[in-house]
């Protein structure tokens, strides 16, 4: 293990690096929209597979050594717990970082302007809606896309 525990950089750098990929990618994530964090198609897997080989470099630098590594992930997963220490406790920091549910449908309406501004298909919209016992759109009181992407549907009583 010669070599292991040797630094080819600061520490320092370490997390300099880790805190503005951190940041660069939870922007990035949040702008692709609610639908694309909900539903994991084998396409996002391989995206994020690929993320995380993009960003490799720019967080380990030419340093491959043990010491680093776990610098790196133990930077990475106290920026993680930091941020869900913070949106726990902050209603304005959890919108900024998570965003807000958004109506898709009330009163039987559907906003069609919402699905396309969430990039949610009809047929997503109607297979929700099948999943939570509705078979018309003037069945349902409300329908919700949900922070985490999921389609919430509140059917009329």
């Amino acid at each position: 293990m010669d070599g292991a525990f040797d630094l080819a950089m600061p520490w320092w750098q370490f997390v300099l690096r880790a805190v503005v990929v951190y940041a660069v990618l939870l922007v990035l994530i949040r702008l692709s929209g609610k639908r694309t964090m909900g539903q994991f198609t084998p396409f996002d897997m391989l995206l994020i597979v690929l993320l995380g080989n993009a960003v490799q470099n720019a967080l380990l630098g030419k340093d491959t050594s043990l010491a680093g590594g776990v610098l790196l992930a133990t930077t990475l997963i106290a920026l993680n717990w930091v941020l869900g220490f913070v949106t726990a406790r902050s209603r304005r920091a959890e919108r900024m970082i998570e965003g807000e549910p958004v109506v898709l449908a009330r009163n039987g309406t559907l906003y069609e302007r919402a699905l396309k501004r969430e990039l949610v298909s009809r047929a997503d919209f109607h297979e929700a809606m099948r999943e939570q016992g509705c078979t018309d759109i003037a069945e349902v009181k409300l329908a919700l896309l949900e922070t985490n992407g999921q389609i919430n549907i509140m059917a009329k009583d």
